[in-house]
């Protein structure tokens, strides 16, 4: 009986939970690896009642008004953030109620620092996706995921970089944003799962317990089932939940008819 495996505070899975809610639960060093892309919006949490659309501050109001905080290229992005072709785009890949569509494009607000706090405290080694715009300390070991269908003429940044833990040397990897006719991006921020199959290939070992504090998309989960590693995922966002337990369910669904399959053997990664 002293062999008796301890349960877990919570069973390996997706929740749709506020994550800080959720870390409470774990004690120090829980997690082995938390691989983590929480919104960034200017890196600065301290708003004050506005919300950030990737790096432009934007009051919560309808018209869009210039925060003071912002150059010339953001006060137009806020005019357009503020207006009603960005409110179409975000009620056509986000559907709420009406009386929600106003907030609807509050989800990009930077975490605070008692989120680190929380989150170095329940991982041992971490991967922070938009931690150029966090106070973190110095890593020569930073990822950098270059994005191959994306010019630099065009608006959209061509690269973006991950902070690590990690003593090793800094590395790129190149992949196309998710998004195709036959699978329609539904997060704005959604990364390929072959960028998450990549980061557990090189950082993760069999055995260990993943936590991904902000899934979007759900990436990153369907990367771990696949690799075969236990995993805790935390959505806040009722639609983004939904969407991404969808993914999810889908994609164990199609594993577990190909491994039903005569003479059929589990693709796993290679650690």
């Amino acid at each position: 009986m002293g062999n008796m495996k301890e349960p877990y505070p919570m069973e390996p899975g997706f929740y749709l939970m506020d994550c800080m809610e959720g870390m409470k639960h774990f004690p120090d060093d829980f997690f082995d690896l938390a691989i983590v892309d929480p919104p960034y919006g200017d890196g600065n949490s301290e708003i004050g009642g506005g919300y950030t659309v990737r790096g432009m501050v934007q009051p919560i109001q309808d018209g869009g008004t210039d925060s003071g905080r912002a150059s010339t290229d953001t006060r137009a992005w806020n005019r357009f953030a503020g207006g009603t072709t960005f409110r179409k785009y975000i009620t056509a890949t986000r559907p709420r109620q009406e009386e929600n569509n106003k907030k609807s494009i509050a989800w990009d607000v930077s975490p605070g620092k008692e989120y680190f706090q929380e989150l170095f405290r329940v991982s041992r080694d971490q991967i922070i996706w938009g931690g150029n715009y966090f106070d973190l300390p110095p890593t020569r070991c930073f990822l950098v995921w270059r994005k191959l269908s994306i010019s630099e003429n065009f608006s959209m940044a061509m690269a973006e970089y991950a902070w690590t833990s990690f003593k090793g040397n800094a590395k790129v990897f190149e992949a196309a944003p998710q998004g195709t006719k036959t699978e329609q991006r539904f997060h704005p921020t959604a990364k390929p799962i072959k960028l998450y199959e990549w980061i557990l290939g090189r950082y993760a070992k069999r055995g260990m317990k993943i936590l991904d504090t902000h899934v979007g998309s759900a990436s990153s989960l369907i990367a771990c089932h696949r690799a075969g590693l236990e995993y805790w995922g935390f959505e806040i966002d009722p639609d983004y939940f939904q969407k991404a337990t969808e993914r999810l369910e889908a994609e164990k669904a199609q594993q577990n008819l190909f491994q039903a399959m005569p003479g059929s053997e589990q693709e796993q990664l290679t650690f």
